[in-house]
């Protein structure tokens, strides 16, 4: 290991050393202009930028994650301000130089690094939620600004109206840059830190990526424009970006940016609630009926089951088994009315899957069983499967509650209960579940407010 870290701190000198040969070496620090290479590097380290934004920003909504979420918004700034660097390439869109379009790579490599020191913080569950509120906010308003900046500097409005912008050495250059060396140096810490407690490849690529970006905001600062030292940064900006997306590509595509997660997301504590549905009688109708119309069964149920789990009432779907569906709520903590919207997902499932059993006479109906309580989400396996899942007593009761409801219903805990006010229910009465000391207090849950089941 520790071999491992000198090799790779070298390696990453290496630019760094190179830059300060060039700079105080004026014969080998030669100038080369080719307008078709610097599009060409400028666009590609763009596209990977966005490519690895686009990743880690679904990624980050699907689970909640403000870290992933932060380091999506850095990737994203640095894709549309170098993307409209590479339209300042001559007779790209414009045949002298525009302010706008030249300082967009300093300005948006240094955005991204208040965007990569905010992600390392870790965030707790209760504040997940509304913090990735205000960063999807901040990602519409980062693609607002961008598309202004773009127009402004095209049509050379103020303040991009007057010369080719501030020049490498200048004061601002040379401040913006000290001040995102720092900040991407602390990222880099960060995920070191990460790497050095979790290991896996993409901690270490993302603490490598930042380092090179620290490197690149240097030779923006004191490279002059088309000498090899301005050139360096182009590709130290390629290089990061590709190093990221490379050890996202090497990720197992199963969560694939689980080793960013913040540890809640890795392993967290929620208030939930727990939805299990299965076929009653679907191994008889397995049995007697060819693979082809189970399949045509399943799917024509599924078709109205899940829209009625997740499109009305938020729910997820956290696994399909054969017949079973299993369906969570609050899964980001974002669904307080969790034991609501569980119930009424229920009612709605039985009410869908009623009417297409009513036309197929045979085929099985559903049991849906619920229940509410403590579990802990958790990223689950190993490259090769891996899944994000949620661990717990309130799962297995939920599932166990299912098994005894009666086909064509809906069977809630006591627990489930507490948190549906007016609800109209049928007792089942104390029930002896597997693995579980203490008979369940269980009820059938005939009607919610403004719902009645079928």
């Amino acid at each position: 290991m520790r071999r491992r870290l000198v090799v790779g701190a070298a390696a990453l000198a290496l630019p760094l050393a190179g830059l300060v040969v060039l700079r105080l070496s004026s014969h080998l620090d030669r100038q080369w202009q080719h307008d078709t290479t610097h599009f060409w590097i400028v666009f590609g380290a763009a596209l990977l930028s966005a490519v690895t934004a686009y990743g880690t920003g679904a990624a980050a909504v699907r689970r909640g994650d403000v870290r992933v979420m932060y380091v999506s918004l850095a990737f994203l700034c640095a894709a549309g301000f170098l993307g409209l660097h590479a339209l300042a390439t001559p007779h790209v869109l414009l045949d002298s130089p525009s302010a706008g379009f030249n300082v967009s790579t300093p300005v948006g490599v240094a955005l991204g690094s208040l965007f990569a020191v905010v992600s390392v913080r870790e965030v707790a569950a209760v504040d997940a939620a509304a913090e990735m509120r205000r960063a999807r906010m901040l990602r519409l308003l980062l693609l607002v600004v961008m598309a202004l900046w773009g127009v402004a500097s095209l049509l050379r409005l103020p303040p991009f109206d007057v010369g080719p912008g501030p020049e490498s050495g200048s004061g601002p250059m040379v401040a913006g840059a000290v001040v995102a060396v720092v900040l991407y140096l602390a990222a880099a810490l960060t995920y070191a830190r990460l790497w050095w407690r979790r290991g896996g490849l993409l901690p270490a690529a993302m603490a490598s990526d930042l380092v090179l970006l620290a490197e690149a905001m240097v030779a923006v600062a004191i490279a002059p424009n088309w000498h090899l030292s301005w050139w360096e940064w182009h590709l130290l900006l390629l290089a990061a970006f590709a190093l990221v997306a490379w050890g996202a590509q090497q990720s197992w595509h199963e969560e694939r940016w689980a080793g960013l997660y913040t540890a809640d997301t890795l392993a967290g504590h929620r208030e939930m609630s727990i939805l299990f549905a299965d076929l009653k009688g679907f191994t008889t109708f397995s049995e007697a009926h060819d693979p082809a119309e189970v399949t045509e069964m399943l799917n024509a149920y599924f078709t109205v089951a899940i829209p009625a789990v997740v499109k009305r009432h938020g729910g997820t779907i956290d696994r399909l088994i054969g017949d079973a569906i299993m369906a969570t709520f609050n899964r980001l903590g974002d669904q307080p009315d969790h034991a609501r919207r569980a119930a009424l997902a229920g009612l709605d499932l039985q009410a869908e899957t009623a009417r297409i059993a009513d036309t197929h006479p045979g085929w099985p109906r559903f049991r849906v069983g619920i229940n509410s309580g403590e579990v802990l989400v958790s990223v689950l396996g190993s490259e090769g499967g891996r899944t994000h899942t949620v661990i717990g007593d309130a799962v297995n009761v939920a599932s166990r509650i299912e098994g005894q409801a009666p086909v064509g219903r809906v069977a809630v805990t006591a627990s489930t209960l507490k948190a549906l006010p007016g609800a109209v229910t049928e007792r089942l009465g104390p029930l002896e579940l597997k693995g579980k000391d203490e008979p369940v207090e269980a009820f059938v849950l005939v009607s919610l407010p403004e719902h009645t089941s079928a």
